[in-house]
């Protein structure tokens, strides 16, 4: 089987995009296919041994069974954890959306299937006029979109969907990732995004102080996932 790949997309900053871009990976991984994460702009590093290093991209090289090179899985690497486009001008860059198409092209030569995790929320600023869903847009990529459930997110999930849409793209499925342990009716919030969204659930991840991917990859429906691909 062969697939290009997805673009994992939340409705904020730490909704659990790495954790969910790195279950993928496993569940995927279990279903014999070749899979590789990519980061293509990563904002928030510490500097060891000489080299930048950022948490989301060592956690998707970890859960990856291809090996690749860094530039390629991570073009872009930023120390303060700021808006990607404020921290390239910090350091006097510029995020280019043609050398991210082109890093991810080189992956899918050595994969079947790429997992793409986003900045931030869908339209975060990559440049002066340039969002990450011009990026996604650029790819092509169907989306799986991580909802961090409390409150608030119905109209972040909705409203992000919309843009998905909006710009041509396939919302693949969602997720819905439990950000604390008493949200007030949440089975009624899941509920109303299923009703809503029209894409499939492919996970609901209970919330966990620490969880670990590889533990929750099972729950992932990636059956539905392929099929939507």
């Amino acid at each position: 089987m062969s697939a290009r790949g997805f673009f994992v997309t939340g409705t904020d900053t730490s909704v659990g995009k790495s954790l969910v871009a790195c279950a993928l990976l496993h569940a995927l991984a279990a279903r014999g296919l070749r899979v590789v994460g990519m980061k293509p702009v990563a904002a928030g590093a510490q500097l060891q041994d000489g080299v930048w290093v950022n948490e989301d991209v060592e956690q998707l090289v970890a859960a990856s069974n291809v090996a690749a090179p860094r530039e390629l899985i991570n073009p872009y690497c930023f120390e303060p954890p700021i808006a990607p486009h404020i921290a390239a001008s910090i350091e006097k860059n510029i995020i280019k959306i043609n050398n991210l198409t082109e890093s991810f092209q080189s992956l899918s030569a050595l994969a079947n299937v790429v997992i793409v995790e986003g900045a931030g929320g869908f339209c975060v600023p990559l440049n002066d006029s340039e969002t990450s869903a011009d990026l996604a847009r650029a790819l092509a990529l169907p989306v799986v979109l991580v909802v961090g459930m409390r409150l608030g997110c119905l109209n972040h999930a909705l409203l992000t969907a919309e843009a998905v849409r909006a710009r041509g793209l396939v919302l693949a499925g969602w997720v819905a990732n439990h950000l604390t342990p008493d949200m007030q009716h949440a089975d009624a919030n899941v509920a109303a995004l299923q009703a809503r969204l029209a894409a499939p659930l492919l996970a609901r991840i209970a919330f966990c102080e620490q969880p670990q991917a590889d533990a929750i990859a099972p729950q992932f429906d990636v059956s539905t996932l392929l099929a939507a691909e």
